[in-house]
């Protein structure tokens, strides 16, 4: 068995049935399986995400840790569309701005937060001398977290 599969059970292990999220600290795992915590990361960003079930919250500092949350099916179906699908790589202004009224529309988030989410992703929150295309690719990664953030809530 590699490496990487057996760090992958190792996590799975930690759930128990009705829990929906496990948290651990890279660095210890890391010891445990006496690997470089840039292999943790592999796992994680390879076997941990939103279309296989998951959600990742990241807490930098000396006391740090990895929370795994376990999305609802549901919920892992529409945010794999709308991260893979409807955001991917880039996405406009315009068009950040409407999906998250209908994120509002669909009840998933309140108007005051489609309103903020919009207002974060708009052309004056990236009015800087850089190319269209760039503000676009930094519009699409801060929406997918944002996204994120709102499967992690939903559960």
């Amino acid at each position: 068995m590699r490496l990487s599969d057996m760090i992958e059970e190792f996590i799975k292990e930690l759930w128990n049935k009705e829990d929906t999220q496990v948290e651990l600290k890279r660095n210890e795992l890391a010891e445990y399986f006496r690997c470089a915590p840039s292999q943790i990361n592999y796992v994680l960003s390879t076997r941990f995400t939103p279309d296989h079930g998951y959600a990742i919250e990241s807490f930098r500092g000396g006391g740090g840790f990895i929370r795994i949350i376990r999305l609802q099916e549901e919920v892992r179906e529409h945010l794999s569309y709308l991260i893979n699908q409807r955001v991917g790589e880039a996405i406009s202004a315009q068009e950040a701005r409407l999906l998250c009224l209908q994120l509002a529309r669909q009840g998933r988030i309140t108007d005051e937060t489609a309103d903020i989410m919009a207002a974060a992703l708009s052309q004056q929150a990236l009015c800087v001398p850089i190319p269209e295309t760039l503000k676009d690719a930094i519009r699409a990664k801060t929406l997918r977290s944002m996204l994120l953030q709102i499967a992690q809530q939903a559960e």
